[in-house]
């Protein structure tokens, strides 16, 4: 038995010894400052002085009640989301679908429309920016369209609708590649079994390629969703939430409270609110998408 006891021990310590390092540094990174947020977001704190004063539900009262800037961040957050969901989504399909033909330049045209997500948002946000104040008064100058004279970043509509295509523009190219690994994994015979009993175009797509690419879906949908719940560098960097409040997501409403007003606690509370509906979002969605899943 004693042999049988010592293999037991040294297995639970060579266990430990690989896991203990990541389970210290989970602690350390994510459930420690967690339980401080927690704490935190229950106080009036400036982030600074060692003054912390304890305000129980005060916070939460506030931003239900009175604060109507965080209601108006959510919903714009949401309806950005919405919009950006769909029409990246629905991009990358097209794009995939296009891309896995038999093209010569399919690999050119894959890293070029790949490119622009390796490089930071924050870098995209400043040269987008660029471009849509010096380069497009150049372009009026050249062409004479007005279209180029529009306010694209201080007219209210015309921001959201940059923010939202500059955004797309970027991460479009990633979600291609994930819709195109799915189109590959689908079995080539399938599909010709589909064009033997007649079934091509639209009606080949919803019923036989959509429903296989769900997996595929069900990851990118994931993803864009928590992206675009979460946008922060190409709001900060374009339009600084204006004009006015128009683009001022929930994360950028979260920044501005704890760096610009000095409301750490109440920012830390507006913080935990939104990660439960992150948390909700997401989960109803992979549910939802998981159960469409089919097999081939």
């Amino acid at each position: 038995m004693k042999p049988a006891v010592s293999n037991s021990w040294k297995k639970s310590a060579e266990f430990l010894c690989f896991v203990a390092p990541a389970v210290i540094l989970i602690c350390i990174s994510a459930l420690i400052p967690f339980v401080m947020s927690l704490y935190y977001s229950f106080t009036r704190w400036n982030g600074i002085g060692k003054e912390v004063a304890f305000v129980g539900f005060r916070n939460f009262v506030e931003i239900f009640t009175e604060d109507s800037s965080a209601l108006q961040s959510m919903l714009f957050t949401f309806k950005f989301s919405l919009w950006n969901v769909v029409l990246t989504n629905v991009l990358a399909i097209l794009l995939a679908l296009a891309l896995t033909k038999a093209l010569r330049s399919a690999n050119v045209l894959r890293a070029v429309f790949f490119l622009p997500n390796i490089v930071s948002l924050v870098i995209i946000g400043f040269v987008w920016k660029f471009i849509f104040s010096k380069v497009f008064e150049s372009l009026h100058q050249w062409t004479g369209f007005h279209v180029f004279q529009w306010s694209w970043l201080g007219d209210v509509d015309l921001a959201f609708v940059s923010v939202l295509f500059v955004n797309v523009w970027q991460s479009v190219g990633f979600f291609m590649m994930i819709y195109i690994t799915g189109l590959q994994a689908i079995p080539q015979d399938l599909l010709e079994a589909a064009d033997v009993d007649g079934v091509g175009g639209f009606a080949k797509f919803f019923r036989v390629t959509l429903p296989l690419l769900m997996p595929s879906l069900t990851v990118a949908v994931f993803l864009s969703i928590a992206n675009s719940l979460k946008i922060f560098d190409v709001i900060y960097t374009l339009t600084y939430g204006g004009p006015g409040d128009a683009t001022r997501s929930i994360t950028m409403d979260i920044y501005t409270e704890a760096f610009v007003n000095n409301r750490f606690g109440y920012a830390t509370a507006k913080s935990l609110i939104f990660v439960l509906i992150v948390l909700l979002i997401t989960v109803v969605q992979v549910k939802f998408f998981k159960s469409r899943e089919v097999e081939a």
